[in-house]
């Protein structure tokens, strides 16, 4: 009875193989039989009986009766029966076995799984109620994957198993349970797609599952979601109470997350729930990334579009800033459009960190005036942004648009009607003195357009642009404000070519332009209609002004343009007075040369020209005085000023001996005497040399003194008064009682001379 075939098969395999029963039930009347032999498959007889198909209850209730082995263990795998029924599908022979192995019920195979976990990997909901009716844990862990049943159940999305676990008593203790990949069961329902696992979620959570926990990088379910850009399943654990503020390792909130992954959807359902929209500036992140529509969100939703963060050199910026600095124009402008701050300057960072752009108080508006930012400067004039704001240098955004030369830029400020051309840097340069500066007359031209009388603004001097440009002898700026040229004729401008200088001189340009020297731009001047008499606060006209700087081209240009050459000043000097006392050579031979210029003339000290040639003491006095005699040989040399004084006294007193010997030459009387009683006789000097070579030089007699007293003794003609006959002063008897032939006369008879005239005729000048 017990012989084994060849299979290592006994009779009593076979005939529950062969389904003999009258056979079957004969083998288990035999005392010796074994029940549990095994095959080389390992099976034993219960085994084959189970495995029959269709599951036939007969051979296994007597074979369990006579006392077979109910879950026999494969010693090879350590599977029980009930695993390998369960493996092969054969849920009716599965569940009649669960009632007769409570002993090994919960055996696991070498792999730690038990048939809990097998029958989660069969999906058999039968089989699931059957073994928790049993009071099978839920709880239990394969070693090798540490997944628990209903790791399982959830892995292959078997949602009626896994609501049979989560039925059984104490299912929350494998709710939260972590496998060997630290997957909970609700992770891993969150990575299936998301409408076939959404109800397992959903169970789960409700369930109480911790939907919030985090995996071995720190991500929870929705940073998980997320990044897999699943918006469906971001959104779903949103609505189930996901945490939207918890950050990752690198602390990005699920909201940066999901500007990152662009997922539109989702960051309308954060900022719905609330979700922090400063962190990180989400909103950057966004626009710097190309999506407009989820900017767009964040901004309805309340996001700071100003977003105060670090700039350069740890200043502080705002988002305008940021997106001005690095020229992303489309940024710029959304950020405008959605209301951010237009107007507001860089600041220094904490402790007062940041470089010179901290301080530099630009706007927005400066900054792209500054980068040529042409449509960001639209969207912001748009939008009311301050066209007048000043930046620490006093300048308003047209200033530095017009420094930087940005043509378009300057068009769209210029239409603005708020501005005002009127404000001046701290250099005091109005926005139309800022173009002439930089030499941007495109700009200066349209500037005058708006505001015609731009050209006549006034510095803190007085001065207006013209004045300025006269100084500067800038030619380029002075022609653009006579002149502007449109189809190639000059069009005058509503300059006024005969303004003054606002200050006490009340200097007209042509003045100010005979100073700088420039020929050509005093006949531009005039040719524009400067008035060539005009006078300042002095009385000073242009000629004066010429003559006193010494440019003798410009003395003669003014004379060829009818100035008037006998005008005087409030001191009463004219053109040669002044030209003469500044010693210029050149402009007295132009006045005498090339105008019928009153020469004799005397101002309010009655003195003349040469009284002041020799007042000035310059070098070139003797020469300038030969040049009168030159041109006027008749030249009266012996006119006295309101002091009594003669060009000879004068310049004796100067000790000019050069200038003396000439109008000694040229017929000067050496025994003046001015209202003080000065002659050059007794006025003290150091020594008398001038004195004595003078006399010596004397070739003829000179004129007699006009004086009715002594000119040594200061006697009255009651006493006889002679002259002396060799230097022509008035003298009494008792003074001139020397007698003396003047040789060097031609006078062989002695004649009357003075004591001084005695020793220089006997013994000479030294």
């Amino acid at each position: 009875m017990l012989e084994v075939e060849s299979a290592q098969r006994t009779a009593l395999h076979s005939c529950i193989q062969d389904r003999n029963e009258p056979l079957f039930d004969i083998l288990l009347k035999c005392q010796d039989i074994d029940l549990n032999k095994v095959t080389n498959n390992n099976d034993t007889p219960l085994c084959i009986a189970m495995k029959t198909n269709p599951f036939n209850e007969f051979f296994a209730k007597k074979l369990l009766a006579k006392g077979a082995i109910a879950n026999p263990v494969h010693k090879n795998t350590g599977d029980t029966l009930l695993h390998i029924l369960i493996r092969e599908y054969k849920e009716e022979a599965a569940l009649f076995l669960i009632d007769y192995c409570k002993d090994n019920l919960m055996q696991k195979n070498n792999e730690e799984y038990s048939v809990l976990h097998e029958v989660c990997k069969v999906g058999s909901k039968n089989l699931t109620r059957a073994l928790l009716k049993t009071g099978f844990p839920v709880d239990e862990v394969a070693l090798s994957t540490g997944d628990a049943p209903i790791h399982i159940a959830v892995s292959n999305l078997y949602f009626d198993i896994v609501m049979e676990l989560l039925d059984a008593p104490n299912s929350n203790t494998q709710l939260n349970l972590k496998n060997n990949a630290n997957e909970t069961p609700l992770s891993l329902a969150i990575k299936a797609p998301f409408k076939k696992g959404k109800d397992i979620v959903l169970a789960l959570i409700k369930a109480g599952a911790n939907i919030n926990q985090c995996n071995n990088e720190g991500l929870t379910l929705l940073h998980q979601a997320i990044l897999k850009e699943d918006s469906a399943t971001a959104i779903f654990l949103l609505e189930n109470g996901a945490d939207m503020n918890t950050r990752t390792a690198n602390g990005e909130t699920p909201l940066q997350l999901s500007v990152h992954c662009r997922l539109g959807e989702v960051v309308e359902a954060l900022c719905k729930r609330g979700a922090d929209t400063s962190v990180g500036c989400p909103l950057w992140d966004a626009l710097d990334s190309d999506q407009e529509d989820v900017a767009s969100i964040l901004v309805k939703y309340g996001a700071d579009t100003d977003c105060w963060g670090l700039g350069p050199d740890d200043c502080q910026q705002t988002l305008l800033h940021r997106a001005i600095d690095h020229n992303k124009e489309d940024i710029a402008q959304f950020l405008i459009r959605s209301g951010c701050d237009l107007n507001a300057p860089r600041k220094p960072g904490p402790d007062g960190a940041g470089g010179d752009e901290s301080r530099d108080e630009c706007t927005p508006l400066h900054l792209c005036c500054q980068w040529g930012l042409e449509q960001v400067v639209q969207t912001l004039i748009e939008h009311g942004a301050d066209v007048n704001a000043r930046d620490v240098e006093g300048k308003t955004p047209v200033h530095v648009a017009i420094q930087n030369q940005h043509s378009q830029i300057i068009s769209l400020l210029l239409c603005h009607p708020s501005i005002d051309l009127n404000k001046r840097d701290k250099k005091g340069l109005t926005p139309f003195a800022t173009a002439l500066t930089f030499r941007n007359n495109k700009a200066a031209q349209a500037i005058l357009e708006r505001l015609p009388k731009a050209a006549e603004q006034y510095d803190n001097k007085g001065r207006n642009f013209l004045h300025t440009a006269i100084q500067k002898n800038d030619m380029e700026n002075i022609l653009f404000l006579l002149s502007i040229q449109v189809n190639n004729v000059f069009i005058v401008l509503n300059v006024d070519v005969n303004s003054r200088v606002h200050d006490v001189t009340q200097t007209p340009p042509l003045h100010l332009a005979a100073i700088s020297g420039n020929e050509m731009l005093v006949r531009s001047l005039i040719l524009a209609g400067a008035r060539v008499n005009d006078t300042d606060a002095n009385r000073n006209t242009a000629l004066h002004a010429a003559a006193k700087a010494g440019h003798a081209a410009i003395v003669s240009a003014l004379l060829q343009n009818n100035i008037n050459f006998d005008a005087v000043n409030a001191d009463g000097d004219n053109a040669l007075h002044v030209a003469v006392r500044e010693g210029h050579v050149s402009v007295v031979r132009t006045l005498l040369t090339e105008c019928t210029l009153d020469a004799e003339a005397v101002n309010l000290k009655g003195r003349n020209p040469l009284h002041e040639l020799a007042r000035c003491g310059k070098d070139n006095a003797a020469n300038i005085c030969e040049l009168f005699l030159e041109c006027m040989s008749q030249y009266p040399v012996n006119n006295a000023d309101l002091d009594g004084n003669t060009p000879l006294l004068i310049a004796y007193m100067k000790g000019n001996g050069q200038l003396c010997r000439i109008l000694v030459k040229a017929g000067a009387c050496l025994g003046s005497m001015n209202k003080e009683g000065i002659t050059i006789f007794n006025y003290q000097v150091a020594t008398k040399q001038l004195l004595y070579r003078l006399l010596d030089s004397l070739t003829q007699e000179a004129p007699w003194a006009d004086k009715d007293l002594c000119l040594e003794c200061d006697l009255s003609k009651t006493i006889f008064i002679v002259s002396s006959r060799h230097c022509g002063r008035i003298l009494c008897n008792k003074c001139s009682d020397q007698d003396v032939p003047i040789v060097k006369f031609g006078q062989n008879k002695p004649v009357r001379v003075c004591a001084v005239c005695f020793d220089v005729l006997q013994l000479g000048a030294e």
